[in-house]
């Protein structure tokens, strides 16, 4: 755990080292303002709830995530300080959650800045406050989940505009996996258990469940695993280029 933790605070220095972090976070809330207040219809909807904000997370995260993860090793294979880090007396599978754990903290940082919207709400209704508590925490596990993927997917290549690209690629093929646009590309020759599989990857259809106001345990369980199996995965990756 020491191991994995340097390598966390070592993250979070290079992020709030470089514009991109604030670029992020102001991005972030000015996306997240706009959606709620203007788009969302917040006003004219008169109802004192943070549907509107949480409903466009989603797509907010389709991009902003894999902007945040596309460096995780990119820039660490074009800069050649990947050599340096498995050098030191760290593990791979520990330097990989060590950089994950630091993007995910990072974000949380940043929806963390939305809470006054949660204010504002209570200031001017009587909200649902345990369904925003719901929604915030499928938030956060939504994100850690792309975060994952995107990290995966960073490891395979040196390019941080390539990680990008199909990291948010990617990222919307999971969101996206349970709408009818998706699965009435298998439909007419796919069975029906080809079907459930494909639906039950959807990052979208997980989210809503808990942004319904409950913490279902199979919505948990599935963010959780799709963050191991990515990370996993990850690792593999990085000891493949390691010994390439």
């Amino acid at each position: 755990m020491r191991n994995i933790w340097i390598i966390t605070k070592r993250e979070l220095a290079a992020y709030f080292s470089t514009p991109l972090a604030y670029v992020f976070i102001v991005t972030f809330l000015a996306g997240a303002g706009a959606v709620t207040f203007f788009m969302g219809d917040f006003f004219g909807r008169r109802q004192a709830d943070l549907q509107s904000f949480f409903s466009f997370h989603p797509w907010l995260f389709l991009v902003l995530i894999p902007a945040v993860g596309m460096r995780l090793w990119a820039e660490e294979r074009k800069t050649g300080t990947i050599e340096l880090l498995m050098t030191l007396p760290v593990t791979t599978g520990e330097a990989v959650v060590g950089k994950f754990l630091a993007a995910w903290m990072f974000t949380g940082f940043a929806l963390a800045l939305t809470f006054p919207i949660w204010i504002s709400v209570n200031y001017l209704g009587d909200p649902d406050n345990g369904v925003i508590f719901a929604s915030y925490v499928g938030s956060l596990l939504m994100a850690g989940a792309l975060l994952a993927l995107a990290s995966c997917l960073s490891a395979l290549t040196r390019n941080q505009v390539i990680a990008f690209v199909i990291g948010s690629a990617a990222s919307f093929l999971f969101l996206m996996s349970g709408l009818d646009l998706v699965l009435g590309m298998f439909r007419s020759w796919a069975p029906a258990y080809v079907l459930d599989m494909v639906s039950s990857l959807s990052f979208l259809t997980h989210f809503q469940t808990i942004a319904d106001g409950v913490l279902p345990l199979p919505a948990i369980v599935f963010f959780l695993s799709m963050m191991a199996v990515c990370l996993f995965i990850n690792a593999q990756i990085v000891e493949l280029k390691k010994a390439s």
